[in-house]
């Protein structure tokens, strides 16, 4: 007989998913028009949640990518001081 395995369903709120990601709200939902980040399930008329496995998912792949995707220097450009 196969043995069975219990996995735990759950869905985060944005508040928990800002805190997990380290983004803001902006970001993740500009990253879920891009296809970047994963959409929300809708769970009523006006609330919407991740699934914490997607999330999980996404965060595995940044960490091993070490999270260098799209994060460079910039070299060369400094901020002019204004006369007063």
């Amino acid at each position: 007989m196969a043995a069975k395995v219990q996995t735990t369903l759950k869905i985060d709120r944005l508040p928990v998913v800002k805190d997990r990601t380290g983004m803001g709200r902006s970001t993740i939902y500009k990253k879920i028009a891009l296809g970047e980040f994963p959409a929300p399930i809708a769970l009523g008329a006006r609330s919407v949640g991740w699934d914490a496995a997607e999330v999980d998912a996404w965060i595995a792949e940044r960490l091993k990518n070490g999270g260098r995707e799209r994060v460079g220097r910039v070299v060369g450009k400094s901020r002019k001081s204004a006369a007063v």
